[in-house]
């Protein structure tokens, strides 16, 4: 079965992280993804990563991690040659993507206005720290200052450690879901009106989504949520006799199954408020009965009787974990320009029945096909050596 956006094509003008994975995340779903960068101020993501000497290839693992699929083209858009190799791409795409600073690709002439001129089916989305109006447009950010702004960094972390950046870049992968899912809601509903559309994703604006229901506690009644606040006994974290346990016994139901399991009806509530103010007698006791065995055991201990529970574990633990091999979230692959030997990749969390995600082509270095895309687009050999040497490929 074919993939759902085949023969779509999508001109990837983003960085870093969250545009890049926006473009990826469609790029597994069979998009022809061309990634456009400066040949010499190429994405910063592709000298990071903990491997130097790929860093120093330009072909960073974070870059790789979210380029699969993609095709390289190197293009210097603030020259005039640039600017017009764009705009032929353009009257050949289906979805533009770009995360420059608000007004900075518009005094180019690249804007959505000037793009839709030429395309009136283009889908143009923009991807930006706060959004393209409003007070704080112009502010820049990175996924950190993101959760500081958007008050979702005041509610993470105990109550002493108070405000915690969450580890990964959850607002940026958030951020590139949300662009992607926007990108194929436009694309559905070009099939019904014939008209391209424009978008708008914020970063920030996803992070204060995520506080969703905690926003709207506050806006109703003015209780401003903190971290731990309300949360069960039956809900936290715990050590054991080897390492941190997660218990995840939250609803009445759980908590119930819970107490039984640990032989102790005594403990079992009926109502929250009972759970409230019985908290801190909860915390003892738990603490007392989940020392006497590992974490392992207790997991399956509590698994098998329906109570939600999990070890903590490092991240190269979850990696090599059966569970998650089987179910193909990372990617090996090899094959990558100038990246010797075999390395993996994450790919989508889903999977389809029928023509789902995939990777079929590894990662591109800087401007890999820049002659195979302008050929295309009716170069000759000698006008793509002369833009190679005039620096605008």
């Amino acid at each position: 079965m074919p993939q759902p956006f085949e023969n779509i094509r999508i001109l990837d003008l983003t960085h870093v992280v969250a545009g890049p994975f926006s473009t990826y995340q469609l790029a597994l779903m069979g998009a022809d993804v061309i990634k456009i960068e400066h040949p010499v101020e190429y994405d910063q993501s592709r000298d990071t990563g903990s491997d130097r000497e790929l860093n120093a290839k330009a072909m960073g693992l974070h870059y790789m991690a979210q380029a699969s699929n993609k095709r390289g083209l190197a293009l210097d858009i603030k020259t005039g040659e640039g600017r017009e190799i764009l705009r032929r791409l353009v009257k050949t795409a289906d979805v533009l993507v770009e995360n420059y600073r608000p007004g900075a690709i518009d005094a180019l002439g690249l804007g959505y206005e000037a793009m839709a001129a030429l395309n009136p089916r283009l889908i143009y989305c923009s991807v930006s720290a706060f959004g393209q109006d409003g007070p704080r447009s112009t502010h820049t950010a990175y996924d950190h200052v993101a959760q500081a702004a958007a008050g979702f960094m005041s509610m993470t972390g105990m109550a002493e450690t108070l405000p915690v950046r969450i580890g990964p870049p959850v607002v940026d992968y958030a951020t590139g879901m949300t662009a992607a899912f926007a990108i194929a809601s436009a694309l559905f509903q070009r099939e019904r009106s014939g008209q391209g559309q424009r978008i708008d994703v914020a970063m920030a604006d996803i992070a204060l989504l995520f506080t969703g229901m905690y926003a709207s506690d506050y806006l109703r009644t003015g209780d401003e949520p903190h971290a731990m606040k309300f949360i069960h006994a039956t809900n936290l974290g715990y050590e054991t006799n080897d390492g941190l346990l997660i218990c995840g016994a939250s609803n009445l139901r759980q908590q119930k199954r819970l107490w039984l399991a640990l032989d102790r009806p005594d403990m079992v509530k009926t109502s929250n408020a009972e759970r409230r103010k019985d908290h801190d007698n909860e915390i003892k006791v738990l603490a007392e009965i989940l020392k006497t065995r590992t974490a392992e055991e207790w997991e399956t201990f509590f698994q098998q009787r329906h109570v939600p529970a999990a070890r903590v574990r490092s991240l190269a633990e979850a990696l090599h974990d059966p569970h998650f091999r089987a179910r193909g979230v990372m990617h090996a692959q090899e094959g990558a320009q100038d990246v010797p030997g075999r390395f993996e990749v994450p790919m989508a969390a889903f999977r389809f029945q029928h023509g789902g995600p995939g990777i079929k082509t590894p990662p591109p270095a800087v401007g890999q096909h820049s002659a195979e895309i302008l050929a295309a687009l009716g170069y000759s050999g000698a006008e793509i050596e002369t833009l190679r040497a005039r620096g605008v490929i």
